[in-house]
C-alpha cells in the first residue's frame, strides 16, 4: 500500500495553452511559481557579469591614468644630471660635484641616438606683478625644451626662439596657473613681471600641468645672469631608435661611460651622473599593465564559472524537483524534445535578463565613476592614477553572450538525463 505523505509539496502543473510544447508562457509561469529559485540563479549569473565588468572598468581606468601621464611628456625622453661621486678616481678624491658644460652637449649630440638635445638651468626667485608676488621654479631652457616636454601654448603666445637665445631677449613663458596668480582674468601676452629684480616680457603661456608652478627664460639669458661660470647640472633629449629594455639598459650604460670620461670620474661611480630614461620606464609600465589585463581577465573568468557552477546547481535542483511534472508530461504525449527545450529556454531567460541586468548596472557603475572623476580637477602635483574606467560594450555583450550560452548547456545537461527517465520511475519521485 503506497504511503500517503501530507507533507509533499503537490507537484505544479502549469495551465497554459502552450504545456506540453515548451512554449514561452509555459516556462513565464514556471519561473513565477519558482520566485527564490529564479532569483537566486538571476543573482548569481547577474553577479558575475557586474563583477566582471567593473573589475575590467578598474583595469582600463588604472590604465588610462597611468598613460594619460605619460602623453603629457615624450615617452622617449631622457634626462641627465650631475652629482657628487662617492669614489676616489686616478688620484681624485671622492665628493667631488660634477656639472656639464657645453662640452657635454656636443658629445651627446654626436651619439647617434640623442636627438632634441636640451641643457637646463634652474633656479628659485621670486616672481611679482603688481601687488601680487611668490616663489617660483625658473628654468633656462633651449626653444627644442617645447617639443622634448610635449609643451603646448595657449593661443596668443609662443615657446622661446632662436633669436631670443642669440640676444639673450628677457621674455619668458609662464605656466597658466600662475597666470592666473599673478594677472587674474586679465591678458598677460606682452605684459611685464619681475624676477628677482630683473624684468621679463611675457610672451606665452603653457597648460601643461606639472606639481609646482614654474616659467621658462632663454638658456642664454640665464646663463649670463645666474650661471657666470658657464655650467649646469641637468641635460634632457630624445631618444631614439631604441625599443626595447635591454637596448635601453644598453644606452645607459653607453652614456654614463662617455659622460664619466669627460667629467674624469670612474664609470662605476653610482653617484656621479644620474640617468632617467622615460622611454625604459615606460616599457617597463607597459609590462606591468599587461600583466595586471592577465590577472584580471583570470578573475573575470573564475567570476564567470562562479556564475555558471550557480546556474549549474540550480538547475539540477530545479529538475529534479520537477522530475514528477516531467513524468507526467511524458505520460499524456508530450515528446521528450519539448520538455528538454523547456528546461533549456528557462535556463537561457534567466541568464540572458539577468546577465542584462548586470551588464546594465556594471556598465552603469564605471559611468557613473567617469562622470566623477571628470568633474574633480586634477591632483596638486598635476598627476592622475585612475582616468576613464569604463570597457568597450563589446566585450560587456561577448561576456553576456558566453553566461547565456553557458547557461543554455546548464539546464541542457540535467535536462537530458531527467527526460530519459520513464514516466513510471518519474511518478514515484514524491
Amino acid at each position: 500500500m503506497m504511503k500517503n505523505n501530507t507533507n509533499i509539496e503537490k507537484p505544479y502543473f502549469p495551465n497554459s495553452p502552450l504545456w506540453g510544447a515548451g512554449g514561452l508562457e509555459d516556462i513565464i509561469s514556471s519561473l513565477k511559481h519558482n520566485k527564490l529559485r529564479t532569483i537566486l540563479t538571476g543573482l548569481a549569473v547577474a553577479w558575475g557579469i557586474f563583477i566582471l565588468i567593473v573589475l575590467l572598468g578598474a583595469g582600463n581606468g588604472l590604465r588610462n591614468g597611468v598613460m594619460s601621464n605619460f602623453a603629457e611628456i615624450s615617452t622617449n625622453y631622457v634626462e641627465a644630471y650631475t652629482g657628487w661621486t662617492s669614489m676616489p678616481y686616478k688620484g681624485m678624491k671622492a665628493h667631488r660635484e660634477m656639472k656639464f658644460s657645453n662640452k657635454e652637449i656636443e658629445i651627446i649630440e654626436k651619439i647617434p641616438e640623442a636627438d632634441k638635445v636640451n641643457a637646463v638651468i634652474s633656479t628659485d626667485q621670486t616672481i611679482s606683478f603688481g601687488n601680487e608676488y611668490g616663489n617660483y621654479q625658473v628654468r633656462g631652457v633651449q626653444p627644442v625644451f617645447a617639443e622634448i616636454l610635449c609643451l603646448k601654448i595657449a593661443e596668443g603666445g609662443r615657446f622661446i626662439n632662436e633669436l631670443d637665445i642669440k640676444q639673450q631677449n628677457k621674455v619668458v613663458v609662464i605656466d597658466k596657473r600662475l597666470e592666473e596668480s599673478l594677472f587674474k582674468n586679465e591678458n598677460c601676452i606682452g605684459k611685464h613681471i619681475k624676477i628677482g629684480s630683473l624684468m621679463f616680457r611675457v610672451v606665452g603661456v603653457f597648460t601643461k600641468k606639472d606639481w609646482r608652478e614654474r616659467v621658462y627664460i632663454p638658456f642664454s639669458t640665464a646663463q649670463t645672469i645666474y650661471n657666470p661660470d658657464k655650467k649646469f647640472w641637468w641635460i634632457n633629449f630624445n631618444l631614439n631608435g631604441v625599443q626595447t629594455t635591454e637596448e635601453n639598459e644598453a644606452f645607459n650604460k653607453r652614456l654614463k661611460t662617455v659622460l664619466a670620461k669627460s667629467l674624469n670620474f670612474n664609470p662605476d661611480d653610482p653617484q656621479g651622473v644620474w640617468i632617467w630614461n622615460m622611454q625604459q620606464q615606460y616599457i617597463q609600465t607597459q609590462k606591468i599593465f599587461g600583466a595586471i589585463n592577465i590577472f584580471v581577465g583570470i578573475i573575470g573568468i573564475f567570476t564567470l564559472i562562479a556564475g555558471i557552477v550557480g546556474i549549474s546547481n540550480i538547475m539540477l535542483v530545479s529538475v529534479r524537483e520537477r522530475t514528477r511534472e516531467f513524468g507526467i508530461r511524458k505520460a499524456i504525449g508530450a515528446p521528450p524534445a519539448s520538455i528538454l527545450w523547456s528546461v533549456i529556454l528557462e535556463a537561457v531567460m534567466i541568464t540572458a535578463i539577468f546577465g542584462y541586468i548586470g551588464l546594465v548596472c556594471g556598465v552603469g557603475v564605471t559611468e557613473a565613476a567617469n562622470w566623477i572623476l571628470s568633474q574633480q580637477n586634477a591632483n596638486p602635483n598635476g598627476m592622475t592614477i585612475f582616468k576613464n574606467p569604463t570597457i568597450g560594450l563589446n566585450y560587456a555583450f561577448i561576456a553576456t553572450f558566453i553566461m547565456i550560452i553557458s547557461g543554455a548547456i546548464a539546464g541542457y545537461i540535467p535536462a537530458r538525463k531527467a527526460v530519459k527517465i520513464k514516466p513510471i520511475e518519474a511518478m514515484k519521485e514524491v
